[in-house]
């Protein structure tokens, strides 16, 4: 594998280096059992369908309440078959993925497709059955050539939606409103393909992507990005550069993985998992008990070096809750942040002071991650990203420097750097004014919305 790089790399050194990675990556997946075409077979793990029903007021709302253990869980609750697809239809044929359970009505559905090179069997054969027992249909295709890049694999992953909604043996059990598509590596850049071409997918979960033929500026899906630090063929900084190009108002999220290199989405990778299973089920299912795995930052953050989200996330058909203003008030010092004198002009560094009902100190959350004041945006000045840059506000404009985390133990984190809103030398008068640094615990970079 080659050295990390903060570069962007260019198509012929990426395709390249995939590969040269294919011998590893394919040792880490374990094949699939042959089965003959349209003849369904068990997965091998002994299940019986679950019991609970779906909710009254979501049909798709199925199976126990979750939690953080059964997210990471390498089996969902659903008993599944799977049955094998002949080349044609627009695609190289693979299998598909079903629950058993015929009683609960039609199942979202996820197209997926390996990277460069890559066979599903080698590559995806554990993901199927794994997303298809969380309740989800799921097929899984082989390209028409190995060597397909990212447009050619995103076409064929709409043919593979159009072929199991509309002449598969399971178009029955499918919903031809809930489908998503999901891709590794030149894969992740065919679903992002897939995504801008059809804005009615629900979800899309590009990992590890490399997009050569597109960016991110006209997707409307909701989208999730995973890559790992140590991947040196899909670099951080080139993820960073993907993700940043995304428009501000699509739902979407970006988590990077501690370890795994480039392969970490071909083997049954829990960290994935854990990540995978409440987005699809937020925009596939509109189940929001998953929510909390998500908002306002990752109950579990075991195996991540970083993360971004847009908290709240709406599932389709819901109403974004309305914004309402509101105060952010220091741990340290009980003040609240505070625009000077009411000061609309940008680079106007925000302040602690004591509490009023002033506009000048009402605060609004946005879907972007924005923390609005006014017409402003609470802004790191010049997208600094070093500790000691001053927090601002500033004309919004949807970058990383406007993004915000509310985090559950009270910080605030800054979307482009990781730093937390603090005051400068941690003061806690009236006046001590607003400045980002290194996050360390301290009562001083704890807040409370209220």
């Amino acid at each position: 594998m080659k050295s990390r790089t903060r570069t962007v790399p260019r198509v012929a050194t990426v395709a390249a280096a995939l590969l040269g990675l294919l011998p590893p990556l394919l040792g880490l997946g374990a094949p699939a059992q042959a089965a003959p075409t349209g003849s369904p077979v068990q997965n091998g793990v002994s299940m019986r369908p679950v019991s609970a029903q779906p909710s009254a007021e979501n049909p798709y709302q199925r199976g126990p309440a979750p939690t953080v253990s059964s997210v990471a869980a390498q089996r969902g609750t659903f008993a599944t078959a799977q049955m094998s697809v002949a080349p044609g239809n627009g695609f190289n044929g693979g299998k598909i993925y079903y629950p058993t359970d015929t009683s609960l009505g039609t199942w979202g559905a996820i197209a997926a497709v390996p990277g460069y090179t890559a066979r599903w069997d080698a590559e995806g054969a554990w993901m199927g059955p794994w997303l298809a027992s969380f309740g989800f249909v799921v097929i899984g295709i082989d390209t028409n050539s190995p060597n397909d890049y990212d447009t050619a694999r995103g076409t064929q992953l709409l043919a593979a939606l159009d072929y199991l909604t509309q002449r598969s043996p399971v178009r029955d059990r499918v919903d031809p409103n809930r489908l998503g598509v999901l891709g590794h590596s030149m894969g992740g850049g065919g679903a992002i393909s897939a995504a801008e071409r059809r804005p009615s997918l629900k979800a899309a979960l590009p990992l590890a992507p490399f997009s050569p033929s597109q960016n991110l500026s006209t997707l409307r899906v909701p989208t999730m990005i995973m890559g790992a630090r140590d991947d040196g063929t899909v670099t951080p900084s080139y993820l960073d550069g993907l993700y940043g190009g995304m428009p501000a108002t699509t739902q979407s999220a970006f988590v990077e993985l501690t370890t795994g290199g480039h392969g970490f989405p071909v083997w049954g990778n829990s960290n994935v998992t854990r990540r995978t299973i409440p987005w699809l089920k937020i925009f596939l299912d509109s189940d929001t008990r998953y929510t909390q795995f998500l908002c306002p930052s990752l109950a579990d953050s075991s195996g991540v070096s970083r993360s971004r989200t847009k908290c709240p996330y709406v599932p389709p058909g819901g109403t974004t809750p309305p914004p309402s203003g509101g105060q952010i008030v220091g741990a340290a010092s009980g003040r609240c942040l505070d625009v000077p004198n009411s000061s609309q002009t940008n680079g106007t560094q925000p302040q602690l002071w004591d509490c009023a009902d002033s506009a000048n100190q009402k605060w609004t959350r946005t879907d972007a991650g924005e923390l609005r004041v006014g017409g402003k945006c609470l802004d790191a000045e010049a997208s600094g990203t070093s500790p000691g840059t001053r927090a601002v506000i500033w004309d919004c404009h949807g970058g990383q420097n406007q993004r915000w985390n509310v985090n559950a133990n009270g910080t605030v984190t800054s979307g482009s750097s990781g730093l937390c809103l603090d005051t400068v030398n941690a003061g806690t008068a009236n006046g001590a004014r607003t400045v980002l640094s290194t996050c360390n615990s301290a009562a001083n970079q704890r807040w409370t919305l209220r």
